[in-house]
């Protein structure tokens, strides 16, 4: 490991150098990040998920900037061209443009004019006018360079002048200066393009027709914006800084005060250096930051909305009876137990849209007698209805019919984003295999009610819809971050081994495609696992699987009561001596009484009498307290309704209690019970300047909001979450 490396990763992200050497190590021996998160906590001192990530990515990040600098000063080498101080700015570089400026002279071009100028014999002259001449005569000096190739003193001089430029643009410390001032004074700029009625029909994007804004004050969300515009043709983005200010400096370094002959020609060079080589460049380079950094503070968001969604409570031990909305295919209802288990399908038409042949005036009241008949016989607690066409007209239909028949049975909206995807996916034909589309996703629906997590970790999480412009970033760079959330919460939580899905099972530490599903496999055959250290005899989970995945495969009505807990096996010795020292039993493990010995026993004197560090006395201690603890019951549980709302209903002023369904970096959708959710404007979260819209909400929370406008006709709302005065 590189100790300056070490060092730069450890300033950076504010942790010790001893951490990041260790982290390090983990990970090198092939530990997964969850893994070292909750059984390593004595060796990097607690680190969480979040911090190992960040010291993995700045580290590899480090390590290619430092073979790319050691590439750099090779390839330098070996034009024996190498100084000392050229050296030194190498090594110092923190950035990778950094590194590219300095070696930019050195390159190998293409052909250029000054590549040509300098074949002909031009580069002594382009220098004898760079050195500030006050004796001589250019027109004598040029004719020194008359050949077959340069027949005049006037191509001569232009020759000069495509070097000097060259030379000028290929100066490090210029770039540099030139692209921090286009950074911190430059504005970007939108114009319509003669195309845009055509493509931009709705005007989606008229307010960029006509529009610049500070470079260093735009929001991310905007940069955006203008990129996917101007890739749809709509709009022309370029970047204006001081043009004029460039100029000057660059006159200030290569002239100065100096007065001689050839300073005009310096700054024709000059002049053709800007336009011609640098401001091109420069603009796309501080174009490409930009929208890194844009992308970066989208996929940020995009993965805090996943967490937030992952992480929404269960509904647990409930019969839920999932609707996929529909018009004219009718709508296809599914009631799953408390397990997930389908007990009965079905399809209604409750739409008077599409009531219009013989016979069909009586489908509604038939619907509604074949869903009253299905919640009475199964026992639905809850109805879930899919988001997504004809759900408002769905849920009047449920509401009318639960109004009507007296029933306590409530409903929820839930959001169906990628139930279409999963819906048609193979997974779902293989769980599903005589079942249509609509069928398998009104199970999903369902089902994603009663556990998010387990039915969300079958989609790809990009088909989920909590993002903002998620096909207009780095699509590898949001799986890996997706994917990083995914594994995180499923790790979080936990996974019962005897009834967690392949999808499901893949994302536990240590497991892969493969090892999931010969657990399964092996489940099926041999019924469910009674223990742990059965999962030895699963294909291909070897001891260094097993050790990563075994805390985070829970198995309840086990032989061993340790196993239905988060402590590791590793830990089991010592988890049975302090069980021992606190006169408990494996068999009392997880009752209130245990609880009750655990929060008022005298932790200091058990802990001197075991060997082991306080992270994992710690958790050893809470896991046989809440041996099935589950962190998503923290949080908010889904509003469940037994009305509908329409938008004819609102008048400004009106208090409402909403859903989070998405966070986006200008404000939030609250879903409060309308046909389309209604936007809290950033400026509307709070009395004081908000910057980060999460710092406000985060999606699945329930939030009082207030009407502050209605458009009837757009069907929108705005909302507020700033009580009116």
């Amino acid at each position: 490991m590189d100790n300056n490396i070490i060092i730069d990763v450890s300033k950076t992200l504010g942790v010790k150098q001893e951490q990041v050497i260790k982290v390090l190590t983990l990970l090198e021996e092939g530990n997964t990040i969850p893994f070292i998160a909750r059984y390593r906590k004595e060796i990097t001192g607690g680190l969480d998920e979040e911090q190992i990530n960040e010291i993995h990515k700045e580290w590899s990040y480090a390590a290619n900037l430092q073979k790319r600098k050691e590439d750099v000063i090779r390839l330098i080498e070996e034009k024996e061209l190498m100084t000392e101080e050229l050296r030194a700015e190498i090594i110092s570089a923190t950035k990778l443009v950094e590194v590219e400026d300095l070696y930019r002279p050195f390159k190998e071009k293409k052909k250029t004019k000054a590549t040509e100028a300098i074949k002909f014999g031009l580069e002594p002259l382009a220098k004898w006018i760079l050195s500030l001449p006050t004796e001589g005569d250019l027109e004598t000096e040029a004719e020194n360079y008359l050949n077959e190739n340069v027949k005049t003193t006037a191509d001569a001089i232009t020759g000069a002048k495509y070097i000097i430029a060259e030379m000028i643009s290929d100066n490090a410390d210029f770039r540099k200066a030139l692209r921090l001032e286009m950074t911190n004074d430059g504005m970007m700029v939108g114009k319509k393009r003669k195309e845009a009625d055509t493509i931009d029909e709705k005007g989606l994007y008229e307010t960029y027709y006509d529009y610049q804004e500070a470079i260093k004050s735009i929001p991310s969300h905007r940069i955006l914006a203008m990129n996917r515009a101007e890739n749809l043709k709509v709009i022309n983005v370029s970047l204006d800084a001081n043009r004029e200010k460039m100029l000057k400096y660059l006159e200030t370094k290569m002239i100065g005060k100096k007065s001689s002959f050839v300073n005009e020609i310096i700054e024709d060079a000059i002049k053709d250096a800007l336009r011609r080589l640098i401001y091109p460049s420069i603009e796309r380079e501080v174009r490409s930051e930009l929208k890194e950094k844009a992308e970066d503070k989208a996929i940020e968001l995009f993965a805090i909305n996943l967490k937030n969604l992952l992480l929404q409570p269960p509904m647990k031990e409930q019969v839920v009876m999932g609707i996929d909305p529909a018009f004219r295919t009718g709508c296809k209802f599914a009631i799953v137990n408390p397990q997930g288990t389908v007990l009965f399908k079905d399809v209604i038409f409750p739409h008077e849209k599409y009531v219009g042949e013989k016979g069909a005036e009586q489908r509604i009241p038939a619907s509604q007698r074949l869903v009253v008949q299905a919640i009475k016989k199964y026992h639905v607690d809850i109805i879930a209805i899919g988001n997504g066409t004809a759900s408002r007209e769905t849920e009047s239909f449920v509401s009318e019919m639960l109004r009507q028949y007296k029933l306590p049975t409530k409903y929820v909206i839930v959001d169906e984003a990628g139930a279409s995807v999963y819906s048609a996916s193979e997974l779902a034909r293989k769980e599903f295999p005589d079942y249509s589309v609509e069928e398998r996703s009104a199970v999903s629906i369902a089902r994603r009610l009663q556990d998010p997590l387990s039915e969300l970790v079958k989609i790809d999480p990009k088909s989920i819809g909590v993002g903002q412009y998620q096909h207009d970033v780095s699509q590898n760079k949001l799986s890996e971050t997706l994917d990083f959330v995914v594994t995180n919460a499923v790790n979080q939580v936990g996974v019962n081994v005897n009834t967690a899905s392949e999808a499901l099972l893949c994302y536990v530490s240590g497991l892969d495609k493969r090892i999931s599903e010969n657990l399964v496999k092996h489940r099926d055959q041999h019924g469910p696992f009674k223990s742990r250290e059965e999962l030895l005899t699963v294909p291909r989970l070897g001891p260094k699987s097993y050790e990563q995945a075994a805390g985070f495969l829970r198995i309840v009505g086990g032989e061993e009561k340790l196993d239905m807990t988060s402590i590791h096996p590793e830990s089991y010795q010592v988890a049975l001596e302090i069980i021992k020292l606190a006169n408990l039993t494996p068999e009392m493990v997880g009752s209130p009484s245990v609880r009750l010995l655990i929060e008022y026993m005298d932790r200091n004197k058990i802990r001197s009498s075991v060997t082991i560090d306080d992270y994992t006395f710690n958790d050893i201690l809470d896991a046989l307290a809440q041996p099935l603890r589950d962190p998503r019951d923290e949080f908010t549980a889904p509003q469940l309704r037994s009305d509908i709302l329409n938008i004819e209903d609102l008048q400004e002023g009106m208090q409402l209690e909403g859903t989070v369904r998405n966070v986006v970096q200008f404000g939030a959708f609250v879903d409060c019970g309308l046909k389309e959710d209604g936007l809290v404007h950033i400026s509307k979260m709070a009395t004081r300047f908000v910057k980060d819209p999460n710092e406000i909400v985060s999606v699945g929370d329930i939030i009082k909001v207030w009407v502050i406008g209605v458009d009837k006709v757009k069907g929108k709302v705005s909302l507020s979450m700033i009580p009116p005065r």
